[in-house]
């Protein structure tokens, strides 16, 4: 991963572009990417959206990275362990969804 947010960083600056790359603004840029991703699959089924993402990979993962790069470069900025803050919140989701109680349901954690 360090290398991944090395990478990030050579490309920002070498662009100048850090100036603009502040909290507010790559959380913005982190919405607008997920929506061009979520708009690849729009008004698609669940049947036709995995067979659009079979087809068309290499659309998806460009998508897929753009939000990624965005959100570690946020993290990055923001001094947050992306690897340590996934972890925490797994352990979290661990407590607020109990494998007994919450498999094959989609019922939010409240309502378990």
């Amino acid at each position: 991963m360090q290398d991944t947010i090395e990478r990030i960083r050579k490309f920002r600056d070498d662009r100048d572009w850090r100036q603009f790359h502040n909290p507010k603004d790559l959380a913005a840029s982190i919405s607008i990417e997920a929506a061009e991703l979520l708009e690849l699959f729009q008004w698609k089924n669940a049947e036709q959206s995995a067979r659009f993402a079979a087809e068309n990979s290499e659309r998806v993962s460009e998508e897929i990275a753009d939000v990624a790069i965005y959100l570690i470069e946020l993290a990055d900025v923001t001094g947050i362990d992306l690897a340590q803050a996934i972890d925490a919140k797994l352990e979290k989701n661990a407590k607020k969804y109990p494998v007994e109680k919450s498999r094959g349901q989609s019922t939010k954690y409240t309502d378990l």
